[in-house]
């Protein structure tokens, strides 16, 4: 009787050949969805002569550091060195991150659990708004930040990007799935409401949180659009600009591909370890939201 049912339950773990199939399919989607980051890794250490072979080869044959080193030198005689434009795109980030996240939840707390006069009409607003192409707001943020004395601060890169409508639709969603009950037990305990956001509301939204701060770093830390058109100081400006300026105004399209390639693969290592870091509670996030 016992090896019966021994029998019986090895049959239900034991893997149906539809199963290999449909693991065997995903494995070889995956290892091709990877082959981008692959071609970007051995394009950065490709040597000068691997960069325009014909036909062009996947693989560096030949890696080589030579084009970070390149990536210094035609740096140390310009008048900002490129770890100033790190420094700013690294500022930047850090408290748009921080103000984004902050804003977006407090903002969604709001919306979630307190009830007032155009709490609907409001959120309407920001659903509609993230149907808005960001070239459509351009001359209002220009606007804004001229008038308000903005030019040439850290704060022209930081306010037109800190209110993003995805961040605050991702964390209401979040936050709607909270019970009432809870906020409600602490608030008969004496909290306030800033004591429910911080001690409560935060920390069961540390998921959110997580994938608010990878998509804030995302958008603001490739964004070119603030140095271009709010910084005129080239001191200020960010490691994207600086990277668009590295082939550009050149007479032909050859000389620095390789120094190019090494700061593409620098401005993509931020984003791809931050993920790596944060991947179990972003995929959290994404089946509590609802957000695909």
């Amino acid at each position: 009787m016992a090896n019966l049912r021994f029998r019986k339950k090895s049959k239900l773990n034991r893997t149906t050949p539809f199963q290999w199939a449909l693991t065997v399919m995903l494995t070889l989607l995956a290892a091709f969805m990877l082959l981008p980051m692959v071609y970007l890794f051995n394009h950065a250490l490709k040597p000068y002569h691997e960069l325009f072979l014909y036909p062009p080869t996947f693989l560096a044959r030949q890696p080589t550091f030579e084009n970070f080193y390149d990536l210094l030198v035609v740096t140390k005689t310009a008048v900002v060195p490129v770890s100033r434009y790190l420094f700013n795109g690294s500022i930047v980030a850090i408290a748009t991150i921080v103000l984004g996240t902050l804003i977006s939840a407090l903002c969604a707390y709001a919306l979630s659990k307190h009830r007032f006069i155009g709490k609907k009409w409001m959120f309407s607003v920001i659903i509609v708004s993230l149907m808005f192409a960001p070239e459509t707001v351009q001359i209002p943020r220009y606007y804004v930040i001229s008038k308000l004395g903005l030019i040439n601060t850290y704060w022209a890169h930081i306010l037109p990007v800190i209110a993003l409508p995805v961040i605050v639709f991702l964390f209401k969603q979040f936050i709607d799935l909270l019970p009432d009950e809870l906020l409600e037990a602490a608030r008969l305990e004496g909290a306030n409401e800033f004591t429910l956001f911080g001690r409560i509301i935060l920390p069961l939204c540390m998921p959110a949180v997580a994938t608010a701060g990878i998509l804030i770093f995302q958008s603001t830390w490739g964004n070119m659009e603030t140095s271009t058109l709010y910084v005129e100081d080239e001191t200020m400006k960010t490691l994207p600009f600086f990277v668009s300026t590295l082939t550009s105004g050149l007479a032909n399209s050859v000389a620095r591909q390789g120094v190019a390639a090494a700061a593409g693969l620098l401005m993509f290592l931020p984003s791809f370890v931050l993920f790596l870091l944060l991947q179990r509670k972003v995929i959290s996030t994404m089946a509590h939201s609802g957000l695909k």
